[in-house]
């Protein structure tokens, strides 16, 4: 290496010709590997049998098809206009997939909610149950008068009642 009065190093003489013998050969290269694609060729055999290769082996009828592995420079061949959506359509179908998506989600957030609020109110029955069978006095305020009074036996047999049933229709 020869050093530059910059105190970079450059690179010697010889070294210029292996570049150009590198583009050289990255040239060939390509160029034979697009040589290699080519047409796919149907091969169907006496018994019936259906191959397909680029090249028929011997005993086969060879049929062309349209399947070619050319893939550089070419492109697959444009969907029909039938077949073909414009953006707008595009557009709306996204937007009503979304849409869906979206109404989906809120529905199962709601069985959610509702499932969690039902497993909640079965829990309060079920305490509310024990207590009553717990042999406690049950008090109750008067709405009108704010008084608190007791439930007499009676009475707490009919809220024991009451307290069977609404566990009945919350925790089943």
């Amino acid at each position: 290496m020869v050093k530059r009065p910059g105190g970079r190093p450059r690179a010697p003489e010889n070294c210029k010709g292996r570049t150009t013998v590198r583009l050289i050969i990255a040239a060939v290269i390509m160029a034979v590997s697009a040589a290699a694609h080519g047409q796919v060729m149907k091969c169907v055999r006496a018994d019936g049998s259906v191959e397909y290769a680029n090249r028929c082996p011997a005993g086969t009828s060879e049929h062309r098809t349209t399947i070619s592995t050319k893939t550089s420079g070419t492109t697959a061949p444009a969907p029909t206009p039938a077949a073909q959506k414009s953006m707008a359509e595009r557009e709306a179908a996204f937007k009503k997939r979304q849409t869906e998506q979206n109404e989906e989600a809120q529905k199962a957030q709601k069985v959610a909610t509702e499932t969690a609020q039902k497993k909640q109110a079965c829990e309060g029955a079920r305490n509310y149950l024990k207590m009553i069978e717990s042999g406690e006095r049950l008090r109750t305020r008067d709405p009108r008068t704010g008084e608190i009074g007791y439930i007499d036996d009676a009475g707490r047999a009919a809220e024991e009642a009451r307290a069977r049933k609404a566990v009945q229709d919350y925790c089943s």
